[in-house]
């Protein structure tokens, strides 16, 4: 087997500078994941009915409809006919009289539009507010608002200049897979988390900037480990918003569900910034594989005979199904170019370790649907706090309770993403202690329901993988 390399991007290689040239931008707005269509507004609603009915009716004299705040519905129609007050109240609308029609207000917006060339940086936007009957120009400042309107050639009559402080910036998605840049490198975002996303260590070095696929400014390494290790944190700043998503390069999305760590054998997927043809697919091989790269020794892997090529690094490694985020791309042997085959061979960083990191910073992997407000353990009786690390146990709360009744003894673990901690609830039996009931998913979040006889209870709380804090909450007979 060849030596495995890093698949960061080096920019001295020229197959690797054309390969990179063009990047795959960050989706703007809010693309998401193809799901089920939603379903129509209902065609009963009164105010869009009236609004629907009364801009066929009345044509070039329609001048805009729109609900007043705090009027419950009651819809207002303007006209440039005042003759037309009896059509709009039959059909249930409040009518106003006013000097221009929607039609000659939306030729004034386009005519601003076909001349925003012109309009000076402090110009920040233009629309019609049926409200005011008016065009608002929106701007810092107002002279250069009146000299756009001037060069425009519309009537000055029909526009509002509205003086703000506010500055307009575009916003921009952070997706898994897709592609990002240092000021050596272009790198793959892995997972998004809060307030920013998971990536490979060694591409960049803690405190080192980042900017996006479209090259906009976008964050700096929080930190970063390798060799040992190969993750890092990217903190972005406001124009990035993070998303459950991965890109699969078909013009869909994989949706993050969690980061539960699956077993050896199961199906997983591979998306990076450079083989974005498509998700790349196989097996998990092993886990906790050793690499010996040039630049040091890296522990604890995942290995998969998934191809990458340079650029892919820092990508995200995630199930077939289920929506279960495994791994963040290192590096490997073989290449994508011919297709994938037997020599392919990539090795991934799980993404527990840095997950248990900025959980104690209070952020997590950024899930599809989010997580519960309040907490996942708010709705029982009593709830306690604590850390654990990698194979210890506690037992809460505070050792022990006793209850004089029968009843349910109902439990909720609440534990940071990409560990397995379980819980035990045991009975004290003279001078031992039984376990009566139990939950050991390899999630690391638990729950009990248990009917039981009085006596004196705990519950064990064991880190079998993976250390950070969790919530117990329980309800007692």
């Amino acid at each position: 087997m060849d030596r495995a390399r890093l698949l960061v991007g080096v920019a001295g290689s020229a197959a690797l500078v054309a390969a990179l040239a063009s990047p795959v931008h960050a989706s703007p707005g809010t693309a998401a994941a193809p799901a089920r269509p939603a379903a129509p507004a209902p065609s009963t609603d009164p105010a869009a009915r009236i609004q629907k009915d009364l801009r066929m009716k009345l044509g070039s004299r329609f001048g805009g409809a729109w609900v007043p705040e705090n009027a419950k519905g009651k819809v207002v129609v303007a006209t440039t006919d005042a003759s037309a007050a009896g059509t709009i109240r039959a059909a249930g609308a409040q009518p106003k009289v006013v000097r221009h029609s929607e039609r000659a207000l939306g030729s004034v917006q386009s005519t601003l539009n076909a001349h925003a060339r012109s309009a000076a940086k402090t110009v920040n936007a233009w629309y019609v507010d049926n409200e005011t009957n008016t065009v608002v120009v929106q701007a810092r400042s107002v002279a250069a608002a009146k000299r756009f309107v001037a060069a425009s050639g519309v009537d000055a009559g029909a526009v509002r200049i509205v003086k703000t402080t506010a500055k307009p910036r575009p916003l921009y998605d952070i997706v898994g897979g897709e592609r990002y840049w240092t000021t050596q490198y272009g790198c793959s975002v892995a997972f998004s988390v809060t307030n920013g996303f998971i990536t490979a260590g060694h591409c960049g070095d803690t405190g080192e900037t980042t900017s996006g696929s479209n090259q906009v400014s976008q964050g700096t390494f929080g930190g970063s480990s390798f060799p040992g290790n190969d993750y890092a944190w990217v903190n972005t700043n406001s124009q990035w918003t993070p998303t459950p998503k991965v890109n699969r390069w078909n013009g869909t999305y994989e949706s993050v569900q969690g980061a539960t760590e699956a077993p050896v054998g199961t199906p997983v997927c591979r998306s990076g910034g450079t083989t974005n043809s498509r998700l790349w697919c196989a097996t998990i091989a092993q886990r906790n594989a050793t690499v010996q790269y040039q630049e040091g020794t890296v522990t604890g892997l995942i290995r998969t005979a998934i191809c990458a090529d340079p650029g892919d690094s820092g990508g995200a490694l995630i199930t077939q199904s289920g929506g279960q985020a495994q791994g963040i791309t290192s590096g490997g042997s073989g290449s994508c170019n011919n297709g994938q085959g037997s020599g392919d061979e990539t090795y991934f960083q799980p993404v527990g370790e840095v997950l248990q990191i900025l959980a104690q910073q209070g952020r997590e992997i950024v899930t599809e649907g989010g997580n519960p407000p309040g907490g996942a353990c708010d709705q029982y009786q009593t709830k306690v706090s604590a850390s654990l690390t990698s194979g210890g146990n506690q037992y809460q709360p505070n050792g022990n309770y006793t209850t004089t009744a029968s009843g349910a003894h109902r439990a909720c673990l609440d534990g940071p993403a990409g560990v397995d901690f379980d819980l035990y609830l045991q009975k004290q039996n003279g001078g031992a202690w039984t376990t009566v009931a139990q939950s050991t998913s390899p999630d690391p979040d638990e729950s009990i329901n248990y009917n039981g006889t009085p006596g004196t209870y705990r519950y064990r709380v064991h880190a079998y993988s993976g250390s950070g804090e969790y919530t117990l909450g329980f309800d007692r007979p």
